[in-house]
């Protein structure tokens, strides 16, 4: 009976272990930005940028991260972002999200932040 407990409480220190609460761990401020349409259907197969800035988002450079592609849910996720506002740009074919908004609220840290973008 002492070695089984043992081995139990051997294989939840394991367990517990690779959950490590680093700074790049599983807390990492992120953000899952989900396109819609005007009806509020999602839009799969959008590209999807975020910019650090107004500015940058404006002259369409200098790309926090990597563009992404919006999946089946119309959903992105970009993650190891900093506690801040940023302006987004969605677009799938002559759809964007020009008119109906860009910029987010100041993320959350170590949360991951949602948001709606609305493509027409």
């Amino acid at each position: 009976m002492k070695r089984l407990m043992m081995i139990t409480a051997l294989m939840a220190v394991c367990a517990l272990s690779a959950f490590t609460f680093s700074e790049k761990g599983i807390f990492d401020t992120g953000l899952r930005i989900t396109v819609i349409d005007e009806l509020g259907n999602p839009v799969e197969g959008a590209t999807v940028k975020i910019f650090a800035n107004e500015k940058d988002y404006r002259a369409g450079e200098n790309l926090v991260q990597e563009p992404q592609t919006s999946d089946e849910k119309g959903r992105v996720t970009f993650k190891d972002l900093e506690s801040k506002v940023y302006f987004v740009d969605a677009r799938k074919g002559d759809m964007n999200n020009n008119s109906a908004g860009v910029q987010t609220d100041k993320l959350k840290e170590k949360r991951l932040n949602k948001v709606n973008i609305v493509i027409e």
